[in-house]
């Protein structure tokens, strides 16, 4: 068994260990409370008053630890009520995830959570956990709020709305939970497991937006003109039936020796129309697969991703239908409109080397084409050979994902206390990584390429 797992199965056990930090605290309190209420009072100073402010203060000592035994009884009460509903599978916990975007700028991931037929302590609190994927736990979320329905005074169930941060942009398996049942001191802190299951993906946020004159490739429909005649090539494989008044000379031979069949090649011909904006983004890595596995490579990835869907939602919001093309197979619902599509896709990609730049991005119908610095150079400078200026390249420079002033940064870590996330520590240990030396080399060597070529392109 990994370190990693020994880890895990001690976090998830000890999530029934009833007792917190607060309880030792409360502990020590009323020690300190009696030990200055009950001590006797000093002969060589006499107070007056001393003998009324210790009634008083004995009276709130004692009111307090009724108020505070009563929470506790009621917490005690309420989870053992819920073990019973559980028991019997009368209480549930239900989750919906919902994304919001807030002044079109920010995609935020929220989770509204309903547990049923449970009752909430007096004074005292419920909270949940999930634990998704393999090996990780999501922050406590609270449940606040009782449900009630029109005519019943009673709650039937008890509901709370939080926000969901996770590490990644991806989606996740919800594989259980917990539910615990807390004082209003939270002195004691009861868990019970709640099995659930759920999928939610954490959506791509928008960055600084960039934008570029792009123009369609590809015609569907003839709704919308362009400036320039398009080159279309003929349909149905660039055959059909030969019918009177058709140019012999196109006639196929070699199709009608084998079948037959008169058939005639449609020649090329030009519309000034166009409709719709194909827009490929790629996640091949020319890396080692061990590679694609570490810290750095999945903020990179995140970072990627923020990026391709600020692009996305940048020329989405033109006179002209995008078709995202993604180089990975997922299963996402059909009721989605192309920006949710979109956004799922982007989400669920991860980095790959199964299908390169030359398998993947067609010239004739893409038009934008958004790339990284994990981008095999070899196949990049192949495809920009059969482009040209209608071709819009976003590039996008990974190593900016750590960038970040050294010297002011290590200054903070030492007088203040940094922020406790992955991105970080990694930018602390990036300027001596192995990595940061390979990826640069490789990122001048495509902006070089870029320079070269006819393709209209920006580096984010």
């Amino acid at each position: 068994m990994s370190l990693k797992k020994i880890k895990w199965y001690i976090r998830y056990y000890a999530q029934y260990f009833p007792f917190t930090i607060n309880s030792l605290l409360c502990i020590i309190a009323a020690y300190l409370g009696y030990r200055m209420l009950y001590s006797p009072a000093s002969e060589t100073e006499p107070e007056p008053f001393r003998p009324f402010i210790i009634l008083m203060g004995k009276l709130v000592f004692w009111f307090v630890l009724v108020l505070i035994a009563a929470s506790v009884l009621s917490t005690i009460v309420s989870w053992l009520y819920y073990l019973w509903l559980k028991k019997h599978r009368e209480s549930t916990l239900q989750l919906e995830f919902t994304t919001t975007n807030v002044n079109g700028k920010r995609n935020k991931l929220y989770m509204d959570a309903m547990l049923s037929g449970a009752k909430r302590p007096l004074l005292g609190f419920v909270k949940g956990r999930l634990f998704y994927d393999d090996l990780e736990m999501t922050d406590k979320f609270s449940l606040l709020s009782n449900k009630r329905t029109e005519k019943s005074f009673w709650p039937f169930a008890i509901t709370g709305r939080s926000r969901v941060t996770l590490p990644d942009i991806k989606e996740y398996q919800v594989k259980g939970g917990f539910v615990y049942f807390q004082d209003m001191l939270h002195i004691f802190s009861l868990a019970a497991l709640q099995p659930v299951k759920a999928q939610f993906y954490q959506p791509p946020v928008l960055k600084t937006r960039e934008d570029a004159e792009v123009s369609p490739k590809k015609t569907e429909e003839t709704d919308i003109r362009i400036d320039q005649l398009r080159r279309v090539d003929g349909e149905h494989l660039n055959y059909k039936d030969f019918e009177s008044g058709d140019d012999v000379r196109r006639i196929v031979w070699k199709i009608y020796a084998k079948n037959r069949e008169l058939v005639v090649r449609i020649p090329e011909r030009f519309e000034p129309f166009a409709s719709h904006l194909y827009f490929y983004a790629s996640f091949y890595a020319k890396d080692s697969s061990a590679w694609l596995t570490t810290d750095y490579m999945k903020e990179m990835l995140n970072y990627y991703k923020n990026h391709i869907w600020t692009i996305y939602d940048t020329l989405a919001n033109k006179e002209w239908a995008m078709r995202y093309i993604p180089d990975q197979s997922f299963n996402i619902p059909d009721n989605l409109d192309d920006k949710q599509h979109a956004s799922r896709v982007i989400s669920n990609s991860t980095w790959h080397n199964d299908k390169g730049l030359m398998e993947y991005f067609d010239p004739k119908q893409g038009t934008v084409l958004c790339i990284s610095s994990l981008t095999d150079t070899q196949e990049l400078s192949n495809i920009l050979e059969q482009c040209n200026e209608t071709t819009v390249v976003y590039y996008v420079k990974l190593s900016q994902a750590f960038k970040h002033f050294v010297a002011w940064n290590w200054f903070k870590r030492l007088i203040f206390i940094p922020p406790n996330d992955r991105l970080n520590k990694l930018r602390t240990k990036w300027i001596f990584s192995p990595m940061r030396f390979k990826i640069g080399k490789r990122e001048k060597e495509i902006e070089a390429i870029l320079k070269m070529s006819s393709v209209t392109y920006a580096t984010l």
